[in-house]
């Protein structure tokens, strides 16, 4: 073989094994789940982390002005479906406004935006991460609770109903104006 083909072998070689340090991440199939960076990356700045572990943008589903099953209003949030016990992340950074249980949305929390214009807010949750407590400052993906089906929530359908609302100077947690959170969640990549 001439050098000319050592050297395009070479290369080839070499090619395949700077594809496989940088590309390549092996990962054994029993391995845990990578923890939620605490921090947006700089593409994602501005936007909310879906508040639920795990879960990709091609799995959410716009039900924002879907009719609730009982038809007596509008949904004016979405639902992410997920497993009972995974992870409920906090989708920006903010403090914990209120813990409350509700019959329609169960186990809730009511999360207010650093900068005091909106209010998160996350139902049917099966728990509260250890230590939760109103007034805390919570760091976008920080894990805040865990996915359930409490209140009205089908119980063989757990998922975490999101909403957003925003707020007028001085409003109390429990108002606001609903924003669709679909958009925010599931923008392109």
């Amino acid at each position: 073989m001439s050098a000319r083909g050592w050297a395009g072998i070479g290369l080839a070689v070499l090619l395949c094994a700077a594809f496989l340090k940088f590309c390549v991440r092996i990962v054994p199939a029993d391995a845990p789940a990578p923890m939620a960076s605490p921090r947006p990356a700089a593409a994602d700045v501005g936007a909310l982390l879906i508040p639920v572990e795990g879960v990709p943008p091609t799995a959410l589903s716009d039900t924002f002005t879907r009719a609730r099953a009982s038809g007596a209003r509008p949904h004016d949030a979405i639902d992410i479906m997920a497993a009972r016990g995974r992870a409920v992340l906090a989708a920006a950074d903010g403090r914990i406004e209120k813990l409350f249980w509700s019959g329609e949305g169960g186990r809730t929390i009511y999360q207010r935006s650093s900068d005091g214009r909106l209010i998160y807010y996350y139902a049917h949750l099966d728990g509260y991460a250890p230590g939760l407590a109103e007034g805390q400052a919570v760091r976008r993906g920080q894990r805040i609770a865990s996915v359930g089906s409490t209140g009205n929530a089908d119980p063989g359908a757990p998922h975490l109903h999101f909403a957003v609302h925003e707020m007028a100077p001085g409003e109390a947690w429990y108002g606001g104006r609903p924003v669709n959170p679909y958009p925010l969640l599931a923008r392109p990549l």
